[in-house]
C-alpha cells in the first residue's frame, strides 16, 4: 500500500493535484507563510533533505528534457516520513490550504523506488 499527501491545486508538469512538498516551495515563495509557518516549515523539509533522496528520474522518457510525469507515493511503512508529512499538512492547513491523504495499492509504472517511497507514472485507475 501507497500513500499520498494532496491539494486541490494541480502541478504544472504532472497535470495531478499537487503535494505537499510542491506546495510548500509555492506557499513560501508567495511570501504567504507566517513567521512561525515559515519555521515550521524550514524545520520539516530540512529534514527531508537529510532523511529522503530526492527520485533520480520523473519522466516516463528518457529523452533529456521530458515532462517529469510522475509523481511520488510513501510506501506505509514509511512510518517517520509519514508522521513528518502530517506535520507539513497541519502548517498548509494552518494557512488555508486543504489536504487530501490518498491511498493504492497501484501507484503506476514505477519510474524509482527506494525504502521510503516510489515515483510512478500512474495508470489511469491510479487516484491522482
Amino acid at each position: 500500500m501507497f500513500i499520498r499527501f494532496i491539494i486541490e491545486r494541480l502541478d504544472s508538469d504532472s497535470g495531478r493535484r499537487q503535494g505537499l512538498f510542491q506546495a510548500t516551495f509555492e506557499l513560501r515563495a508567495s511570501g504567504n507563510l507566517t513567521p512561525r509557518g515559515y519555521q515550521q516549515a524550514h524545520t520539516i523539509l530540512s529534514w527531508f533533505d537529510a532523511n529522503l533522496d530526492k527520485p533520480a528520474r520523473l519522466s516516463w522518457s528518457s529523452r533529456p528534457h521530458a515532462k517529469a510525469q510522475g509523481i511520488c507515493w510513501f510506501k506505509v511503512t514509511a512510518n517517520a516520513h509519514i508522521r513528518k508529512m502530517r506535520e507539513l499538512q497541519r502548517v498548509l492547513e494552518s494557512h488555508s490550504l486543504s489536504v487530501e491523504t490518498i491511498r493504492t495499492r497501484r501507484p503506476g509504472y514505477i519510474l524509482y523506488e527506494d525504502e521510503y517511497q516510489v515515483a510512478a507514472y500512474p495508470f489511469r485507475d491510479t487516484p491522482t
